[in-house]
């Protein structure tokens, strides 16, 4: 009797050490899933913040440049899928598609003199900017956040864990544009 309480004990022993690296695994993977949605949900933040300064910055070119009726129809058309976008993914690349609609309204204002001496452009184009570098810095924070997460899911013991749990690889990163890598060209 007393030899198969010890084989018990040793039993429940070995389970217990067995369960609560797993179980810790377990809650380190739920942690780094909802840090995930959090730092998702922080890009989300500025792509609207963004989006919201949009309408401002496109009434105030129209005003001035009437004939970029183009360039303005872009952007609005770009905002509306990046209102429209569902998944991460799609929000990624319908974000994308708004970035090159805002730097062709920009450019715009180039050409048009008095446009640039508007005040109200000006702060608007400022708070783009400053909007810009937000997204910038929480798109390196959410890849970051994703990229630990993702390897977390390979690494053992977690994998057993994040099998048996079901959890699954995120690849929603965002990634440098196709054109980023080509150097630009700079003539005198």
């Amino acid at each position: 009797m007393k030899g198969a309480l010890i084989v018990v004990g040793v039993l429940v022993l070995l389970g217990l050490l067995l369960f609560m690296p797993l179980m810790s695994a377990r809650n380190e993977l739920v942690s780094e899933r909802e840090a995930v949605t959090g730092a998702w949900a922080q890009v989300e933040n500025v792509m609207q913040r963004r989006a919201d300064l949009i309408p401002n910055l496109v009434e105030t070119v129209k005003g001035f440049a009437k004939q970029e009726q183009s360039v303005i129809d872009s952007v609005t058309k770009a905002r509306a899928a990046l209102g429209g976008a569902r998944t991460p993914e799609d929000k990624i690349a319908a974000n994308d598609q708004l970035s090159g609609a805002i730097s062709r309204l920009l450019v715009i204002s180039e050409n048009y003199p008095q446009l640039k001496s508007n005040e109200n452009f000006m702060a608007l184009q400022n708070e783009l900017a400053g909007t810009e570098n937000r997204m910038t810095q929480e798109r390196r924070k959410y890849n970051e956040v994703l990229q630990k997460y993702n390897t977390n899911l390979q690494q053992f013991p977690k994998n057993i864990a994040a099998s048996m749990f079901g959890f699954q690889r995120n690849d929603a990163y965002f990634k440098a544009d196709s054109g980023a890598k080509e150097v630009p060209k700079v003539k005198f």
